[in-house]
């Protein structure tokens, strides 16, 4: 009697990533934000997601005003430290906080990007920022293209129409998943939104966000995807190629 074996579904990042991904949100500069603590941290954090196939690294220290301070010279001469004691090639951008100082500065500086004119922005896990739609305009007008990073994780937007995500869409915006949300790290209300933006294709780009060892961990395990969610997630992977070097 002869079985027929099916082929197994790929069922981890590392199947995805191929050793050829390129991570477009990470906190690994050391001591500039809440992500790495000091240079062995930011090692010990890279090799962890080398190990998932993650190839190149465009790491993002928050910005927001009074709480991480940091600035182009700031980040800079920190991805150069970084780069030249661990002989890494490491891009360097920035993942901006969306409030009154972010849009009073944007008329006056320009934005570290991910590349070209792509910009990764965030906002308040609490509430959106009243001028959320003066700065997405503001954004657009100089001629920036928006990221906004983990639309899964601000709960004030879920909402079984998710008309607000579409209006962030209509509005410019590109929506970048973080990874860990696929495996509930953030809570199961997350984790569903997650699955439901990848089912509406809503997703363009998706990135680690990892700040700590607890999140590399968490990228190891097994995808807890269905079929449909999986095809989406390989075209969001496919899409990252796009900030390669």
């Amino acid at each position: 009697m002869f079985r027929i074996f099916k082929k197994k579904e790929t069922k981890y990042l590392a199947d995805y990533f191929k050793g050829d991904f390129t991570d477009i949100h990470s906190h690994l500069l050391p001591g500039i934000d809440d992500g790495a603590k000091d240079m062995d941290d930011t090692k010990t954090l890279m090799e962890g997601l080398r190990k998932i196939g993650i190839k190149q690294f465009i790491t993002t220290p928050h910005i927001i005003k009074n709480l991480h301070d940091n600035n182009h010279e700031i980040i800079e001469k920190k991805r150069d430290e970084v780069n030249a004691t661990l002989g890494e090639n490491f891009r360097a951008a920035a993942e901006y906080m969306m409030d009154n100082y972010f849009y009073d500065s944007l008329k006056h500086e320009n934005l570290l990007t991910l590349k070209d004119n792509y910009v990764l922005i965030e906002m308040s896990y609490i509430n959106p920022p009243i001028q959320l739609y003066d700065i997405l305009f503001e954004l657009r007008l100089a001629g920036y293209k928006i990221i906004l990073a983990h639309p899964e994780r601000y709960p004030f937007y879920y909402s079984k129409s998710f008309s607000d995500y579409k209006k962030l869409l209509e509005n410019g915006c590109k929506f970048q998943l973080n990874l860990n949300s696929i495996f509930g790290y953030y809570g199961k209300s997350t984790q569903k939104v997650a699955f439901d933006l990848l089912e509406q294709n809503m997703i363009t780009f998706v990135g680690t966000d990892v700040h700590h060892q607890n999140h590399v961990d968490s990228l190891s395990r097994e995808l807890p995807l269905n079929k449909i969610q999986l095809q989406a997630l390989a075209t969001t992977i496919e899409n990252n190629k796009f900030f390669d070097n």
